[in-house]
């Protein structure tokens, strides 16, 4: 079986684990520290606070810029559902902006229509490993003067105009076990701001500077020294898969160009698309999904439901139209493209699409 994502994991990331569990250290403590300031220093920010889980680091991110009940916060419709949840979590309201057809991130366009006197942040998804057109949304934000809060989790490493994803407003990134590092579990919130760093640190822990000193309402989000150092090890190691993702993506784009009944992924002028999801428009796309399991070759729809469509937010009463997110719904799906995977994975993958659409 050829699965659709696998976490690379070694002796290196053993023996960092070792070396936690005989130091007594287990918690939250001096690895959480060197891995905030490593990955602070690899996305270009001033400071980083580690937590438990992207969901975590996007929740915190708009509580420390202040977001809650009564705000708006516009973003995606078409993410995992943690994106928009994280919102809703505070008080504020999501308001869902429509996407790219080609990217599938955010449009511009589309979040200009939506911003009303209760709008306060943007909350672009760099989806796929593909940068957000942070150039037009940063505009956007500075004349309306909205805060941005950049939903990287997919995304580590990924860059535009020059500057890493993470760096342009307030970061949030995940370091589950699928994405293009892990920790096991956790998360990073990212930020040039001194002020946001601090309050994000007293939030996940249950609003304390000083132990057993509460200055605000907080949670326990914390990251442990554990999954700290399987980081450091995973972020030394994460520019050497990447480019091996980025190879096999060239690979199966340089293989499936040929098939008219799919659009292979683009990639932006100015942008370094990471490939956490190798994603195609396919026609006939779950019947393609059927023929590649009988061939033990894993995918991935990401994601077969919008947002705005889950049953959660119907009751909610959202019944936006939004008709780009909605389509790519019915269309896309993610081949591996995982740094695990052969020459052989690679070559397998294409010819049983290619033989999926001659049967066609």
């Amino acid at each position: 079986m050829i699965p659709i994502a696998k976490p690379l994991l070694g002796k290196e990331e053993i023996n960092a684990v070792t070396e936690v569990l005989s130091s007594g250290m287990i918690a939250q403590g001096p690895k959480v520290e060197e891995f905030e300031l490593a990955f602070s220093e690899y996305t270009g920010c001033e400071y980083a606070a580690a937590v438990n889980s992207g969901t975590a680091a996007l929740h915190i991110a708009l509580l420390a810029h202040g977001i809650g009940k009564g705000d708006e916060v516009i973003t995606s419709p078409f993410s995992f559902i943690a994106t928009a949840n994280s919102i809703l979590y505070t008080g504020a309201k999501p308001v869902f902006a429509d996407i790219e057809s080609d990217t599938y991130n955010i449009d511009p366009e589309r979040i200009q229509e939506k911003i009303t006197p209760k709008t306060r942040a943007i909350l672009p998804v760099h989806l796929y490993g593909h940068p957000a057109d942070m150039k037009a949304i940063m505009e956007i934000a500075e004349d309306d003067k909205l805060i941005v809060i950049e939903d990287a989790c997919q995304s580590h490493g990924a860059a535009c105009l020059g500057k890493r994803v993470g760096s342009f407003g307030t970061g949030a990134f995940s370091f589950y076990p699928t994405k293009n590092m892990t920790t096991s579990e956790g998360g990073m919130l990212t930020t040039d701001e001194k002020e946001i760093a601090e309050k994000a640190k007293m939030i996940r822990a249950h609003g304390s500077k000083v132990r057993y000193l509460h200055e605000m309402l907080g949670f326990n989000l914390r990251m442990t020294d554990i999954a700290a150092a399987i980081g450091l090890v995973q972020l030394g190691k994460l520019d050497g898969f990447t480019a091996t993702r980025q190879k096999n993506a060239e690979t199966l784009s340089a293989g499936l160009k040929i098939i008219t009944e799919i659009a292979p992924p683009v990639i932006r002028a100015d942008c370094t698309h990471v490939f956490h999801q190798y994603t195609i428009r396919a026609e006939k796309r779950d019947q393609l999904a059927a023929f590649l399991k009988e061939k033990e070759i894993g995918t991935g729809i990401h994601y077969p439901i919008s947002i705005h469509k889950q049953p959660v937010y119907r009751e909610l009463g959202y019944k936006d139209s939004l008709p780009v997110s909605e389509k790519a719904t019915e269309e896309v799906l993610s081949l591996p493209v995982h740094p695990a995977l052969s020459r052989t994975d690679l070559q397998e993958i294409v010819e049983a699409i290619k033989e999926f659409y001659a049967k066609e």
